[in-house]
């Protein structure tokens, strides 16, 4: 607490905190003269606010990270469907502030909707045009955190290749939503965090498991269209689809919104339009 603390009142006087101890030192260098002596009482009365919100911002940091850790330990991961986008008018730090409406679905939870307000920046732009987000969901509250690093990996912003000695091959299930979804919840139930790279042979449970999900994914892949398979004993089901794509309409709706709020250039936009259009 004592070092988020630290960095909170770092970050406050960087932003133009440093005023108050200013006129705190030039009143006293200069032998606390009467001619200053407003100096004093402004300068104190900025430190004093510096000190205030620097201790709300790490209470607030500190709440934020409890929940997280909370989440992580017990929470349910949950994909949601953003099926609507709006903007609010609001910026934080010059990026745009959206609405975002999401249906929300998960193993154990009943279907329901919600409403999100996120910062629309560029790292999280390839997230929100792709329409599907991962959560992490309190079963019995149903409150909720989007997991934005977990998001990335289902929406083929990051790659996601598996290499599986036995067959002597590594897989690429970039993109694929369902099987994704089912091995972050094994790695989640095994306490096996996200990162660049996650060695499974020190836990053989998790390792077979996911080598099953893995391929069942590259054979579905492969396999021409037609009925689906039958379910495979022992395997579980994969994680069921979302709701249907959205309309030509819905689409450029979204896209203006995002021009509006200054999420996408000029050029992106009509890139962009131009391409919805070519799909009716």
């Amino acid at each position: 607490m004592v070092w988020r603390y630290i960095k909170a009142q770092l970050m406050v006087l960087l932003c133009g905190g440093l005023v108050g101890p200013i006129f705190l030192a030039v009143y006293f260098a200069t032998g606390q003269q009467s001619l200053l002596k407003w100096m004093f009482y402004v300068g104190l009365l900025i430190t004093a606010a510096d000190v205030l919100i620097a201790l709300a911002l790490a209470n607030f940091g500190a709440k934020s990270a409890a929940k997280t850790a909370a989440l992580e330990q017990s929470g349910v991961l949950a994909l949601a469907q953003i099926t609507g986008m709006g903007e609010t008018g609001t910026r934080i730090n010059d990026q745009p502030v959206v609405k975002l409406q999401l249906r929300i679905e998960g193993p154990g939870i009943a279907p329901f909707d919600s409403q999100d307000r996120v910062i629309a920046s560029v790292t999280r732009l390839g997230n929100l045009t792709n329409r599907k987000l991962v959560v992490l969901v309190d079963p019995a509250t149903r409150q909720y955190q989007i997991d934005w690093e977990r998001s990335a990996l289902i929406n083929g912003l990051v790659p996601a290749t598996f290499t599986i000695a036995e067959d002597n091959r590594t897989y690429d299930l970039s993109g694929q939503t369902g099987a994704l979804i089912e091995i972050l919840q094994i790695l989640k139930a095994n306490g096996i965090g996200m990162k660049n790279m996650i060695d499974l042979r020190s836990n053989p449970a998790a390792r077979q498991q996911v080598q099953a999900i893995v391929r069942r994914a590259a054979a579905a892949q492969q396999a021409p269209a037609g009925p689906g398979p039958s379910p495979v004993p022992g395997v579980p089901p994969q994680y069921p689809a979302m709701a249907t794509e959205p309309s030509t309409s819905q689409r450029l709706q979204e896209l203006e919104t995002l021009r509006a709020t200054g999420v996408v250039s000029e050029e992106e936009y009509n890139s962009k339009r131009a391409q919805i259009l070519s799909d009716l």
